[in-house]
């Protein structure tokens, strides 16, 4: 068994193309996503097809519950504010019921699925140093917790007491150790990485890979653009942060 696990794909479609592309020549035959898959980006209604045609197991984010009217805008910056009003609006009615009714939790092969942390799914925290880890670890009793939200791809490994971070390609998962692992973003990566970030799961092996793809971002700039999006959603995808 091989799981691709992807996350915030933002409306990116050049991005999700090629991470299914790149992830099913690897031998993927499961996906899961971690939610976020609309937001920022020009092709909402596209991106959540092809999730649902991947049969993906999903969880919500907090641009899919926006894009929904499920929460306000009100904490987002308004860049992020005005995409998710433009995402409302340019989602079918069977896409936006399907976002609507995805769950914050998913549990999958002994390992959590949420999109920010597990200790409050529903408050969209950020996790992204030791003294974070520590506390969501005590939140989950599986091995694994996979998580995005920050858009920025590394994994958490706690033995005993001790907690140590990595962002290595490959990370072998070992009996008896907690790992709390943030897959990246597909469709909008900020950590000076332009390529679209997914992970590649092997759990009958131990083995979770991160995984850079190269896509076409000229394409998904100028369809940012030509939709009347912020200009700097656009910008940011060449530089990756």
């Amino acid at each position: 068994m091989r799981i691709a696990i992807l996350s915030d794909v933002h409306s990116n479609l050049e991005a999700l193309n090629a991470v299914v592309e790149h992830a099913t020549s690897q031998g993927a035959d499961q996906w899961w996503c971690l939610g976020d898959i609309v937001g920022y980006g020009a092709d909402p209604d596209a991106v959540v097809d092809q999730v649902r045609k991947l049969g993906a197991v999903t969880v919500a984010g907090n641009h899919d519950w926006a894009a929904c009217g499920l929460i306000s805008t009100r904490q987002f910056n308004r860049h992020a504010a005005q995409a998710a009003d433009w995402t409302s609006k340019h989602l079918s009615a069977d896409n936006t019921a399907w976002l609507a009714a995805l769950p914050l939790v998913e549990r999958r092969e002994g390992a959590l699925l949420v999109h920010a942390t597990p200790s409050a799914p529903s408050e969209w925290h950020y996790c992204m140093m030791i003294e974070d880890a520590l506390e969501e670890m005590d939140a989950f009793t599986e091995a694994q917790c996979f998580i995005g939200h920050s858009h920025y791809p590394g994994a958490f490994e706690k033995e005993g007491e001790d907690i140590r971070y990595t962002r290595a390609a490959e990370i072998r998962l070992r009996q008896g150790r907690k790992y709390l692992v943030n897959v990246g973003s597909v469709g909008q990566p900020r950590d000076g990485d332009p390529r679209a970030a997914y992970a590649l799961f092997e759990p009958g092996q131990g083995l979770l890979r991160h995984v850079r793809v190269t896509y076409d971002v000229e394409t998904a700039q100028k369809k940012i653009l030509a939709a009347g999006l912020p200009p700097f959603l656009a910008s940011r995808l060449a530089a990756g942060d």
